[in-house]
């Protein structure tokens, strides 16, 4: 079965900006392959630009590395606490 998509309705939407403000959306959009329109909508959507979800993945993969060793650390550093409490409960007996 051949279904039919129903069109979408849009509104034109008119803003004011400088040259440089329309060549900065012009800019942005094309350099992410797409639309002005559609840069717009995902940035007031709160949508991240590509290289802002770039940067947040690269900043999480540091976080996670981070934790990783900082973690290690903490078990080294339980068991040489372990290690000398042993040690001193051995030699007080």
């Amino acid at each position: 079965k051949r279904r039919f998509r129903m069109p979408v309705k849009t509104e034109r939407i008119t803003i004011l900006g400088t040259p440089e403000f329309k060549a900065f959306l012009a800019s942005e959009a094309k350099r992410q392959g797409i639309s002005i329109s559609e840069f717009v909508r995902r940035r007031c959507l709160g949508q991240p630009a590509d290289e802002e979800e770039e940067l947040l993945l690269k900043l999480v993969e540091e976080v996670k590395e981070a934790t990783k060793r900082a973690k290690a650390s903490l078990e080294r550093g339980i068991r040489d606490a372990e290690h000398v409490i042993k040690e001193l409960r051995n030699e007080c007996n």
